[in-house]
């Protein structure tokens, strides 16, 4: 089996231990090699490189933003993207239950079994976990650019921006439509949901499957600063969707418009803002490399 690891040598304080358990490999993989990225953007093309020389599998080491980038890279084809998580939030790896530990993910990928999983596209760019507009947004330009400026990443130090920013957000007000339904109101959060968790164990979307074909929509309603602060612990601790002003739609595709630009990621990366956001679902478009157990639990993040 061919694979190749595409490796982000910047992605949090785990990257240096990380990259030595990586270039070691795995007993399994005879034709094997790992790439450094430089830049980003650069995860993207080297994936698309190793499906170019006939990858079969195709190792997106790092955080979120890495796992986004090389997955760009491999829709479409007939390579399986492996994640071996090393940043701070790893939603994705967490909802496929990959070890955070850099070789006991490598271990679980190497005896691993392929799914296929949906993508999704905001206003055309891909994400494969979630994407939204509005607080989160807000806070993940935030928190972006305190990793670029050297600060500490982690749920610690996303907790301590949210709060910061908590009292002076002011919900836009936004026309949401996904199906049949359609709501017009001021939205704290609206989070496109193809996984359940945005990273760290916070489950926005419980029960989300990953290849189901339907995309959920996550609304959150403003509201009173004592009710969200409230709804918050259930994020880790659950029963969040029976939170006031949570809402949940579901559809193959989503429409957002705003009064005015809004702030807007995708799995985690900030995007342009925009007052207007089309969300598109690609069912079961990406080839995906999962731990057994987790391909073969029927209340897993997958269908069947």
């Amino acid at each position: 089996m061919k694979v190749r690891a595409i490796l982000n040598p910047r992605a949090g304080v785990a990257a240096h231990r990380t990259r030595e358990a990586v270039e070691r490999g795995r007993p399994a993989w005879k034709d094997y090699a790992v790439y450094l990225t430089r830049e980003p953007g650069h995860a993207t093309e080297l994936a698309r490189e190793a499906v170019a020389a006939g990858a079969d599998v195709v190792l997106a080491v790092g955080g979120d933003g890495t796992v986004n980038e090389v997955a760009r890279g491999l829709v479409g084809s007939a390579a399986a993207l492996g994640i071996v998580p090393v940043g701070s939030g790893n939603g994705l790896a967490r909802a496929l239950r990959i070890p955070l530990q850099p070789g006991a993910a490598l271990c679980a990928l190497e005896s691993g079994a392929r799914r296929r999983m949906d993508v999704c596209s905001l206003n055309g760019r891909l994400f494969l976990n979630v994407a939204g507009i509005g607080f989160d947004a807000v806070i993940g330009q935030a928190f972006h650019e305190r990793g670029r400026r050297g600060g500490r990443r982690g749920l610690l130090g996303y907790v301590r921006l949210s709060l910061l920013e908590l009292r002076a957000y002011r919900a836009p007000r936004l026309l949401i439509e996904a199906g049949e339904e359609r709501l017009d109101l001021a939205a704290f959060v609206v989070t496109f949901a193809n996984g359940p968790q945005y990273g760290s164990g916070a489950v926005i979307n419980p029960g989300g499957k990953l290849d189901d074909g339907k995309l959920e929509v996550v609304v959150f309603e403003s509201g009173p600063l004592w009710r969200t602060l409230t709804a918050a612990p259930r994020l880790f601790l659950g029963g969040l969707e029976r939170a006031p002003g949570y809402r949940r739609l579901v559809g193959p595709a989503a429409t957002v418009t705003a009064t005015a630009p809004s702030a807007v990621h995708c799995d985690g990366d900030p995007v342009e803002a925009a007052r207007h956001v089309e969300v598109t679902l690609r069912p079961r478009a990406l080839e995906i490399l999962v731990p057994t157990a987790v391909a073969a639990d029927p209340n897993g993040p997958f269908t069947a």
